[in-house]
């Protein structure tokens, strides 16, 4: 796949960051309404559903792209509605910023990378029906956000949506390359109550950063061998969240020049519910690396999958209605105060899961020990096990086999429901 639709060449970078450091002064809802809130857990990984105004009606809204009017500007957007929409179900919302000279198409058909496999910077496919997507549309390809302008196109967008699907306002994200991780980057600034977290690839301080004062869960991402937005400035705005968020300061270990392999980070320390998360690779100023190659590559690129893990381990607590399209059959075989648990997971859709984690609630008294074929975390409670490198995609009537050994107080049953990518599976 070719890498020239998402270059920003250097003499253009250095004429925007003048014109963002000149002409961009943010304000919360400057040009606009109020910005939206939203109920922050306390806890990184469990939260209640905080249901849109628009849950319950029938939508008018759907898949396609829509025109609104922000700052007296017509500007429009792609949504992507998940297919058996369901009016009464909460649903993360995640936005996807295209690159300087990027559309809002490219990013919501991936067509630059991989034509489906990289929609929504290859989130789509992995959200199996559980995300609601949108594809905004800077004006002139870009996201100078003049005066705020383009954080009050997003405000509006929020409101325009939230009021006629169901969203769960806990739930949404941001991401993007280049420029659109410039504007992610923006939206962390100015809108941190607003957004659970962002995912930063590859970017600058082209977008202005209002505020820039609050904690906001942060994953950041950057080339080493970045020549048009270079690694340290993706440091230096890493370095701004990990201050906010309260995290330990380090200096995380980065790849080997020349090694084409990537070096993933999780700070400590951080406050609850804002994690920061470094990932640097080897290679340049790309969108979807791989290991062990140069260039793009939609389905060789591990990006996605760290994204998409970034995101979910905030999915709320209540298990969302609907058919499942996952079996999960669990046996248990215990002895005085220890336990194993063989869990199957099977994918009864009809699309492959390229990336996923599996939601349980262990019983009161277990205590993970240890675990083989995916991460668990946290050892108890409500307990997230993840993919790992060689069982990350299921596809159709296959299956993957995990488990895990616990220490028990007396009560040795299996958890009685599972949630695979915010999709109630059929248990037994």
């Amino acid at each position: 796949m070719t890498r020239t639709r998402t270059l920003l060449w250097p003499a253009v970078v250095a004429a925007l960051i003048v014109l963002s450091m000149a002409g961009t002064a943010l304000g919360h809802g400057q040009g606009g309404n109020a910005p939206l809130t939203a109920p922050r857990p306390a806890a990184a990984s469990v939260s209640t559903a905080a249901p849109s105004s628009g849950c319950g009606k029938t939508p008018t809204l759907t898949s396609g792209t829509h025109t609104i009017q922000t700052n007296g500007k017509n500007r429009t957007f792609i949504l992507r509605i998940p297919d058996g929409y369901d009016r009464s179900r909460p649903y993360r919302l995640v936005f996807g910023f295209h690159w300087l000279g990027g559309t809002s198409t490219d990013v919501a058909t991936g067509r630059t990378v991989e034509t489906g496999t990289w929609a929504y910077y290859g989130l789509q496919r992995l959200a199996n029906n559980s995300t609601v997507f949108v594809a905004p549309q800077g004006l002139n390809n870009g996201w100078a956000n003049a005066g705020g302008e383009d954080v009050t196109f997003v405000d509006d967008m929020l409101r325009r949506i939230e009021a006629d699907l169901c969203v769960d306002t806990t739930q949404r994200f941001a991401l993007g390359f280049s420029y659109g991780a410039a504007m992610s980057y923006a939206l962390a600034c100015s809108r941190a109550t607003v957004f659970r977290a962002v995912a930063v690839q590859s970017g600058g301080q082209l977008s202005g950063c209002s505020g820039g004062t609050q904690p906001i869960a942060y994953l950041g991402v950057h080339g080493l061998r970045d020549n048009v937005l270079g690694i340290s400035g993706g440091r230096a705005m890493r370095d701004r969240f990990v201050r906010n968020n309260g995290c330990t300061p380090q200096n995380p270990p980065e790849p080997a020049p020349g090694s084409l392999t990537h070096r993933i980070t999780t700070y400590s320390g951080c406050s609850a519910g804002h994690p920061v998360v470094w990932a640097a690779f080897d290679e340049g100023h790309i969108a979807a690396p791989q290991d062990g190659a140069p260039g793009d590559s939609g389905s060789r690129t591990w990006l996605p999958a760290e994204v998409w893990k970034f995101f979910t381990q905030f999915q709320t607590s209540d298990p969302p209605p609907g058919t499942a399209t996952c079996r999960v059959t669990t046996t248990v075989g215990a002895w005085n105060t220890g336990l194993t648990a063989s869990i199957t997971i099977t994918n009864t859709g009809t699309t492959a899961i390229a990336g996923w984690s599996l939601v349980f609630t262990l019983p009161d008294g277990q205590t993970i020990t240890s675990g083989w074929n995916a991460d668990y975390s946290p050892a108890s409670g409500r307990v997230t096990a993840r993919n790992v490198a060689h069982n990350a995609t299921i596809v159709p009537d296959a299956s993957v086999d995990i488990g895990f050994q616990a220490a028990h107080t007396g009560n040795t049953t299996p958890p009685n429901t599972y949630t695979l990518n915010g999709t109630a599976c059929t248990a037994s």
